[in-house]
């Protein structure tokens, strides 16, 4: 496997639907006898549906993975990414061996420390410094190991008062603080982390993704994320995997990985028209980023270029009051802020106009962009929402939130206290 941490190959989990123990036994003698004494393919593993929760089905089994294929670096920091119901989490079972698989093979080098579930790998009745002592002896440390790591581990979870009364009298939050404290801290190979980080306060969730950048920048370990806020992913993973319906739909970097899932694939934000009834109109319109590279999705602190090219018809004569208006609204039209442009002597054929927006203005947020070409007050021209762009947050005081919405402009008044 060389520098291949974690390698899927053809890897399906499917599961029987309704009570457990209805039929089980006769299912199980007809899979035994057609595979053993038939020597044929599985007969259940041909009527499986497609995981689809929108859908009834008509099977009593669901594939809830199917035809998984993937490798990860040693070292990266992969985003699954997907709807409730995906697969994400069987997928990480499958891989922290909490289940079997169907079909396939799994691969993996080193030692896994997972963070799937509230508790996981806690003894409910132990201390919080027997758990830690015997999650570090389950990952193969000695004693006198998992005791040089014992004050950073508390002191991250902040469970000092705590650490010697039964993890059961432990809070939901308390609980996952220790839990991922210990699976970062005891240095694993691959760090698996599930959505459970969100029980979480802000500030915890924030200093954790802090810490899973240490582990994979720092110590060249690989991270499986899953979680639904998809700033925290942008913040922290270098590729992405995305799963729908229990398959992979769609594998890249963790930019392309979002847009694909948010936008359904459109890691560019750009519209273009060839020709109009408008004597004056809106030709294209795109955003490029300090590399000059087109793109939808920019970093809170990005350079943000808007290009916009008008094109002027022969013989079409101008009115010199004509402006171009480019407006800023969210995606239920609210209106931001409108910049206008005087364009009244623009030459026949194409002009282009290149607009670098100032950093750290608009929040993290959904934006669209329409331009409008008009005499104010007298007559349109054209009129165009020509594309939308996202901001995420890359670690601002604002990711400790969570995804909450903090409106759309940021600005820093001068404040003078009394």
């Amino acid at each position: 496997m060389s520098n291949i941490a974690i390698e899927f190959e053809n890897v399906g989990k499917m599961y029987r639907l309704g009570r457990v123990g209805t039929g089980t036994l006769s299912h199980d003698l007809n899979r035994w006898w057609t595979m053993n004494i038939l020597r044929k393919e599985d007969p259940y593993l041909k009527i499986g549906e497609t995981n689809d929760r929108s859908k009834k089905g008509s099977s009593d089994y669901v594939w809830a993975l199917r035809d998984i294929s993937f490798q990860v670096k040693q070292g990266d920091v992969v985003g699954i990414i997907g709807k409730n119901g995906a697969g994400k989490s069987t997928l990480l079972k499958l891989l922290s061996r909490i289940t079997s698989p169907t079909m396939g093979s799994i691969r993996y080098q080193g030692r896994i420390a997972s963070l799937l579930e509230v508790g996981t790998g806690f003894h409910p009745e132990m201390t919080g410094r027997e758990n830690i002592y015997m999650n570090g002896s389950i990952m193969g440390m000695t004693k006198k190991e998992i005791t040089r790591k014992l004050d950073e581990i508390v002191d991250f979870a902040g469970v000092e008062r705590y650490l010697d009364t039964p993890v059961k009298r432990y809070s939901s939050g308390m609980t996952v603080r220790l839990g991922f404290a210990v699976a970062a801290f005891l240095e694993p190979e691959i760090l698996v982390v599930d959505e459970v980080l969100t029980v979480g306060d802000a500030e915890f969730q924030k200093k954790a993704i802090g810490k899973m950048k240490d582990v994979s920048q720092g110590g060249g370990r690989t991270v499986l994320f899953v979680s639904h806020n998809m700033d925290s992913m942008l913040n922290l993973c270098d590729n992405g995997l995305l799963l729908e319906n229990g398959m992979v739909k769609y594998t890249g970097d963790i930019r392309s990985t979002v847009a694909e899932y948010v936008n359904g694939g459109n890691t560019e934000s750009r519209f273009t028209q060839e020709e109009s009834k408008f004597p004056l109109f809106i030709s294209s319109v795109e955003f490029t980023g300090s590399d000059e590279q087109k793109r939808g999705l920019f970093s809170f602190g990005d350079d943000i270029t808007l290009n916009v090219t008008l094109q002027r018809n022969k013989g079409f004569d101008m009115d010199k009051k004509t402006v171009m208006s480019i407006i800023i609204m969210t995606l239920n039209r609210t209106k931001i802020c409108n910049l206008e442009i005087p364009i009244g002597d623009v030459r026949e054929g194409k002009t282009t106009w290149s607009l670098k927006y100032m950093k750290k203005v608009l929040m993290p947020n959904k934006y669209m962009i329409q331009v409008v070409t008009h005499i104010p007050n007298v007559r349109f021209y054209d009129r165009q929402d020509a594309c939308m762009f996202t901001i995420f947050d890359n670690g601002t005081e604002f990711l400790k939130y969570n995804g909450t919405d903090n409106g759309f402009i940021d600005f820093k008044p001068e404040v003078v206290r009394q």
